[in-house]
């Protein structure tokens, strides 16, 4: 565990009221962990599935199976969804997981799973941005300035040395991990702007249905079954599917929501700052990634930006 999330969940201990019984502390504890180290971990076993499994029929494989897990849970409780809630998560399943994901496990057969992570570690600058443009509405503090600015210069560091170097197959790929990570970003204001209420794993679990949809559906009409068979998936790869589809999806993103029930967004989205650094140190450890000055030093740029667009917004609020 790195010292960030050490100290994080020391905090979120002293922050659990002594009336709690000992089972909600535990509970509080294995769900920052969940979203630090499972997330952060996502990103090699994205790598180890697409070696041998088609990458759209992969992030649909796995999104199918959590999002139909999730609403039988969900109808379990006797939760039933709308008309409404359905129009609105197939247009964040479009966002979120057909180009979100459906980019970042394509391009996970060329770019390394650190370097991908430190991509997608920038979607916080691109809500702000995106936001900004949809209302119309430019805000600015010293703070918000100095980390989109950090947050461009560490992504350009990683497009114009790091992925360039590499070949060109890593540059067309790490340009399409940021391209996902716009769409990500364009999927989160579009849920915020559709006011669309319900419960949240109900809507979790419509949307990664919908995704899976148009994933499966993009896979075949790109030709991914196409000298595909299942006797030619590799052991490896079918233990990363069965990692992302039961922790990545159900054990984090439960993780995730039942932290936002508790716990302020801002407090809860302290796991963007540590999975990339899980990320870069698994994809080093593990699938002998490696780890150049160029690399570290991006790294504490993306993530020291997302810092401080974090705080800077945090500041708007509190003045507007």
């Amino acid at each position: 565990m790195s010292a960030n999330s050490t100290v994080a969940v020391q905090q979120l201990s002293k922050s659990v009221p002594a009336a709690h019984p000992r089972w909600h502390r535990a509970t509080v504890i294995f769900s920052f962990l969940s979203i630090y180290l499972i997330w952060g971990s996502t990103y090699l076993a994205i790598r180890y599935a697409v070696e041998t499994i088609p990458p759209l029929y992969t992030a649909g494989l796995r999104h199918l199976t959590a999002g139909a897990i999730l609403l039988a849970w969900c109808l379990a409780k006797g939760l039933r969804p709308t008309w409404a809630q359905i129009r609105a998560s197939s247009i964040i399943g479009f966002f979120f997981f057909l180009i979100g994901h459906g980019t970042l496990h394509w391009a996970e057969q060329r770019v390394p799973s650190g370097l991908a992570s430190l991509l997608i570690a920038s979607e916080p600058i691109w809500v702000f941005l995106l936001s900004a443009i949809v209302s119309k509405q430019w805000h600015w503090n010293a703070k918000l300035l100095a980390g989109i600015a950090l947050g461009f210069g560490g992504v350009g560091l990683l497009m114009g040395r790091s992925a360039l170097n590499s070949g060109p197959g890593v540059f067309v790929g790490s340009l399409a991990v940021v391209v996902g990570a716009i769409s990500w970003s364009v999927g989160i204001i579009y849920s915020r702007k559709s006011h669309l209420s319900g419960h949240p794993l109900l809507l979790s679990a419509l949307s990664l249905l919908a995704g899976s949809f148009q994933l499966l559906f993009v896979g075949t009409l790109v030709g991914e079954y196409r000298g595909f068979s299942l006797s030619s998936v590799s052991t490896r790869s079918w233990l990363a599917l069965t990692y992302l589809i039961l922790f990545g999806s159900v054990v984090a993103f439960t993780a995730y929501n039942w932290l936002l029930e508790h716990y302020s967004p801002t407090f809860v989205a302290t796991h963007t700052y540590i999975n990339p650094i899980v990320a870069v140190l698994l994809g080093w450890l593990f699938a002998n990634e490696v780890v150049t000055l160029n690399v570290l030093l991006s790294a504490a740029m993306v993530i020291g930006a997302v810092m401080l667009v974090d705080r800077g917004m945090s500041r708007l609020k509190l003045t507007l």
